[in-house]
């Protein structure tokens, strides 16, 4: 049984879930800190609303600090979340799931709504619900998603909503 009720997984899975933090975390990850200034260039896809929005919210959670020269890089925290994003997108393009043709960040939004709905329901139900589906391919995606939140609880809490600079 998880120690984390559906309350604070479910808190988890949205901030978790946002596709413009699973493209800043993942960014770095592959690429290396992200200099001064540049966050709007190395993130094109995202509107500059949303890329800060991004930033607020993995700095407020400590996923990412001041990089070499100023700029945002990993934190700990920040380099196992890119590895269980990492993880979750491997299982998931196996899978074919959620469709046999996914991007990235639909791979992982799926699977982690997959694994936070068994969990709940394990939570819920005691021992006793199947996450056969989700630890195959050699993947122990729900412990592996328990074992991070346990260490970083702060992700199960609310935080102060971003307000942008007029």
């Amino acid at each position: 049984m998880t120690i984390l009720g559906a309350a604070e997984l479910g808190a988890a899975a949205r901030v978790l879930s946002s596709p413009a933090l699973i493209r800043l975390i993942t960014e770095i990850d592959d690429n290396g800190p992200i200099p001064p200034r540049m966050l709007t260039a190395t993130l094109p896809d995202l509107t500059r609303s949303r890329a800060r929005r991004a930033v607020h919210i993995a700095r407020a959670h400590g996923l990412v600090q001041a990089g070499p020269a100023g700029g945002l890089d990993l934190t700990e925290s920040g380099s196992h979340l890119a590895a269980f994003y990492d993880s979750t997108a491997r299982w998931a393009r196996h899978h074919a799931y959620p469709a046999p043709v996914s991007t990235f960040t639909t791979r992982i939004q799926h699977t982690l709504d997959h694994l936070v709905h068994v969990l709940a329901t394990q939570s819920a139900y005691g021992s006793g619900a199947d996450l056969s589906s989700a630890e195959a391919a050699g993947e122990d995606l729900p412990g592996h998603l328990i074992r991070w939140l346990t260490a970083n609880p702060q992700l199960t809490q609310p935080v102060t909503e971003y307000e942008p600079a007029a």
